[in-house]
């Protein structure tokens, strides 16, 4: 049995928390997204404001959602990127959204994330991420927990593998939450793939069953968003990937020996990457640029 520690945002109206609000009015809340290949049943009101964004140099996906019903329009960014939290605060403003939380999938050995310089332009914003990470932010989340942003949440599962502290963020299966469900599975997880296990505390059998008992257990049509994709991919489902993702459908020493034999190259951004993000992008410009 899960246990559940809901994370609440920031008032828009003052930068500091506030007692959390536990029994949210409940609302229909169908899904806007960019991916018009999938969507929900109609409704009369849209809810959710979701926006994938891309990254080119390192091929990085950033996810926008706010719950856009709510008169605040609390927002949150996960794994935003350096090199282009001007464009993402841009777009936050045009939409008129407040955004409350820059959240990381994990440490990022091939960029540096966006959060510390947000955090400089947004009052009262709050960086997450995993405590099994190590890396130092303002809130360290736990499986279980619950980070909300309005009336709309994402429920925090443990998917290390790629790194030790890898999580995976679901929306919820309350009928006030966006259906069908939404898992953004960092790098755990990639569409018709998933991350290197060599470094940072990886580990293939720990992905493997990450992967199999944290994201294949969720409703086959949970929309399945990754941190990256290089193949032009933008959106799965936890059946596809269980149907036809090459690595993960083998059997758990198959997948190990296929791990163990991708000969990849080190990692490009690593050394200054793996650094700034251990403080979660709270350092200085700086020591970021030397």
């Amino acid at each position: 049995m899960l246990k559940f520690r809901f994370i609440i945002g920031p008032s828009v109206s003052s930068p500091l928390f506030h007692p959390p609000k536990l029994s949210p009015k409940p609302i229909n809340l169908p899904l806007r997204s960019q991916m018009g290949s999938y969507s929900t049943s109609s409704q009369s009101q849209q809810k959710l404001l979701f926006r994938q964004l891309f990254e080119k140099e390192s091929s990085t996906y950033t996810y926008l959602l706010a719950d856009f019903s709510h008169p605040d329009k609390p927002a949150v960014l996960i794994d935003p990127v350096d090199k282009t939290v001007d464009r993402d605060l841009s777009l936050v403003r045009e939409l008129g959204l407040k955004l409350i939380y820059a959240i990381n999938t994990h440490v990022h050995a091939d960029h540096v994330t966006g959060t510390g310089l947000i955090k400089g332009k947004v009052l009262g914003l709050k960086s997450v991420i995993s405590k099994e990470s190590g890396a130092k932010a303002d809130i360290l989340v736990e499986a279980g927990d619950k980070v909300q942003f309005g009336d709309l949440f994402l429920e925090v599962r443990a998917t290390p593998g790629h790194t030790l502290g890898c999580v995976t963020y679901v929306t919820g299966t309350e009928p006030n939450q966006p259906q069908p469900r939404m898992a953004f599975t960092g790098d755990a997880l990639l569409i018709r793939g998933c991350g290197r296990t060599d470094f940072q505390g990886g580990s293939s059998q720990q992905l493997y069953k990450s992967v199999h008992s944290q994201i294949f257990t969720l409703p086959k049509d949970t929309l399945i968003y990754p941190a990256h994709d290089y193949r032009g991919f933008t959106v799965s489902t936890v059946e596809e990937e269980m149907q036809y993702n090459p690595r993960l459908t083998k059997d758990g020493e198959t997948f190990k020996s296929i791990m163990e034999n991708l000969n990849l190259s080190y990692p490009k951004m690593m050394d200054k990457a793996v650094p700034a993000n251990m403080v979660c992008g709270l350092q200085d410009s700086a020591s970021v640029s030397s």
